[in-house]
This record gives structure tokens, sequence and C-alpha cells, in this order.
């Protein structure tokens, strides 16, 4: 008769990141205030002092799990956008890509970010969007000094070119008919040829009284 299998014994790190990974989906899923410690144990196959032990609660694990997504978005967006002599176009496409990249492969990830990771204190989608814009921001003076324009319209642009790709990311979340590819190419190119034909002496037109 043959000997059953041991299983081996997960180290702590190894346990860590289970769990880390568990906790990822129910969040994702049903957010915060709809997961239970219960439901990650169970779903984990431990029981709920494992949990404690390694995070404390709900909250420790829930920060955790923001703090990781939010690092490795960050990372690859500040890749992205980081490159001085990138042209406008190469850092819209980069920008681009880097995102969807992410939602592609960190789709929990993405909608717990989007959610509610700032109702807890942790490291919200806002936050990271902002440290990007600050970067774009950089990038985009030189040259729109070197186009005539005002650089005080800078921080404007760098929003609104962020936002752009943000916010179609999280409706291309929903709608994955579209390729990654074909989500960039169609936001590069509104965003690409509104941004080649500026005009300098713009302006609205006068509406009536």
């Amino acid at each position: 008769m043959t000997e059953p299998t041991l299983r081996r014994r997960m180290s702590a790190a190894e346990r860590r990141d289970q769990l880390i990974g568990v906790a990822l989906v129910c969040f994702a899923e049903k957010g915060f205030n709809g997961t239970s410690i219960e439901e990650v144990a169970a779903r984990a196959g431990v029981s709920k002092p494992v949990i404690y032990e390694h995070f404390g609660g709900k909250e420790g694990l829930y920060a955790v799990v923001v703090d990781r997504e939010a690092n490795s978005l960050l990372h690859s967006l500040r890749g992205a956008v980081t490159d001085p002599e990138a042209g406008s176009r190469s850092l819209i496409e980069r920008g681009s890509l880097a995102l969807l990249e992410f939602i592609e492969t960190h789709p929990e990830g993405f909608q717990i970010m989007m959610r509610d990771s700032s109702e807890l204190g942790g490291s919200s989608f806002a936050s990271i969007l902002n440290d990007v814009i600050v970067r774009v921001e950089g990038l985009l003076i030189p040259k729109f000094e070197k186009m005539g324009f005002d650089p005080k319209a800078v921080p404007l642009i760098a929003q609104a070119l962020t936002g752009l790709v943000a916010m179609t990311g999280q409706w291309w979340l929903d709608n994955p008919e579209f390729s990654k590819e074909e989500v960039a190419t169609y936001l590069v190119n509104m965003a690409w040829n509104g941004m080649h034909h500026l005009e300098l002496d713009f302006s609205l037109t006068p509406r009536s009284a």
C-alpha cells in the first residue's frame, strides 16, 4: 500500500503571500465592507487566528493588499513616463500602455483601488495618478515653452491626459471586447492629434447674452 504524500508546510512568507492573494480576490469581488475574515480564512484553508497573526485584522490585511497593488502600478507608470528624451507622442503611448497592461494583469487590484482604497487611508488611485501627473508636467514644460505656450497650462494638460487614460481604462475593464492595443491606439490617436494641432491663439466662441 502506497504511503500518503505529506503536504509540505508553508513557510511564514509563503503563507503570507497566499493570504494576500486570496484576500485580493475577495476584496475585489465584495469590497472591504462585504468581505469578512471568516471568508478569507475559509478560502485560504486556515483558521482566523492565522490571519490575525500575520496582519492584525481585516484592516491590516486590506492595507497590505492595496499597498502591494499600488506599488506595482506606480512602478509601471513611473518607468513609462520618466524618460526626458521621450517625445510627446511616445510619452502618451508609454503611459497608456503601462496603465492598460496593469489593468490587464492586475484586474482585481485595479478594481480595489478605483473603488474604495482611499476610505481606509490606503494608497488611493488618485494619489498614484497625482505622482504620475507631476512627472508628466516635468516632461511637458520644456516642450510647451519651445512651442510658445504659457507653461502655467501644463498642470491642466497633464491632468487631462492622465485622467483620459485612467477613466478609459476603468471603462475597458468592463468592456474587454477591445484589445489593449486597440484601446491604446484610440487613446493615443485622439490625444496626440488633439495636442498636435493646438492653436496658439485659440479662444472659445463668444456666447450671446
